[in-house]
């Protein structure tokens, strides 16, 4: 089977293609008759699309080019959500590259399977770490940690990496408050939590933040408002930041995976059936009574469809995390997602919301 890459770069530039078809006869003409209307040569207006389109085509098929590499002997990474997923993996990853990771787990103190296989590694340079994002308390007393194992090497805080995160469903009208509440405070107000605790080190090492969001933290969708609201502020918070930290050389990097729900385990037929349980228990009668039972069984039904989806191997994921922390120039954002959701994102961030909507809903 072809590589994600190559498949990727397949579909993308079938996708110019069909773009350059469908523009190709009617885009000239139009500019060309107002270029006619203001008096300047028709000739430069086409020119000018086949050049601007040829450098489109070459951005979106060009595979990353290399941009240089820091040393890694003298670095050390905090990484949060490490009992699982996309963190758990990352872990393991940094260490065998030779950073030393300060892996921040949810459940250590509670002998949580993720953080034990970590301690397993019996290694001075992977230091698993009580730490719950929410928690100001435990937050400040991991970074004191931090601190005081590298208060005596020649190692610095290079990277925080904010992975910790939660993510639920459901209609606006069937979603309480608090549900709003508990998935921005992991995602939002931890990432943002987690990162003042540790920048004034991350700035003294001139060194990196990355913030994972989703493909969610560019466009919306139905039945995610609680996770996309979570995940725009992220994007934004990450923007904020970049431009605060370019004076003191500090480069902030967003991670925008697209579908990984197999891989990670984040949604099971489990947790859509609890959740669809609260749901309905919770909604007001009225709410109940306007959509209906059928309504809402519909889109729990569509819900437990994408339990098996997605992408079931993270590699492209931390690929990408590491390139933010390790290129001497990482880009701003990364988008490691299957090529459908890709041209998705494009459509919905770039086209007028008229199109998109009559694409996608």
């Amino acid at each position: 089977m072809a590589s994600l890459p190559a498949v990727r770069v397949v579909l993308l530039v079938a996708f110019s293609v069909f773009l350059t078809v469908v523009l190709g006869f009617g885009l000239p003409a139009l500019l060309n008759a107002f270029m006619r209307v203001v008096g300047l040569p028709e000739t430069s207006v086409t020119e000018c699309i086949v050049a601007l389109y040829g450098v489109f085509v070459l951005y979106v098929a060009t595979p990353r080019i290399p941009r240089g590499l820091v040393e890694v002997r003298g670095k050390a990474v905090l990484i949060t959500g490490c009992d699982s997923g996309f963190g758990h993996a990352l872990a393991k990853h940094l260490h065998n590259l030779g950073f030393t990771v300060f892996a921040g787990c949810l459940l250590k103190d509670k002998g949580g399977e993720g953080a034990g296989e970590l301690e397993e590694f019996h290694s001075d340079r992977m230091k698993v770490v009580q730490l719950d994002v929410c928690s100001e308390e435990q937050v400040n007393k991991a970074v004191e940690y931090v601190k005081e194992s590298l208060g005596d090497t020649d190692t610095v805080l290079w990277a925080v990496v904010n992975n910790a995160g939660v993510s639920t469903f459901g209609e606006v009208e069937f979603t309480s408050m608090d549900t709003y509440k508990q998935v921005s405070e992991v995602n939002l107000w931890g990432t943002i939590r987690v990162t003042k605790a540790v920048l004034p080190l991350i700035r003294r090492a001139k060194g990196r933040v990355v913030n994972l969001a989703s493909m969610y933290g560019r466009m919306g969708n139905i039945m995610r408002s609680p996770y996309c609201v979570s995940k725009y502020g992220v994007e934004a918070f990450s923007d904020c930041l970049r431009y605060e930290m370019k004076a003191w050389g500090v480069k902030v990097s967003v991670i925008e995976p697209g579908n990984f729900i197999v891989a990670t385990g984040i949604l099971t037929r489990d947790i859509v059936a609890t959740t669809a349980n609260k749901l309905w228990n919770e909604a007001p009668s009225d709410v109940k009574e306007d959509y209906g039972k059928t309504h809402f069984e519909q889109n729990m039904a569509l819900m437990r469809s994408y339990c098996g989806s997605g992408q079931k191997d993270t590699v492209s994921v931390l690929d990408d995390i590491t390139d933010a922390i390790m290129s001497k120039r990482p880009y701003t954002r990364y988008n490691p997602m299957e090529p459908h959701w890709w041209i998705r994102v494009q459509i919905m961030t770039h086209l007028p919301g008229a199109i998109s909507d009559l694409l996608y809903f």
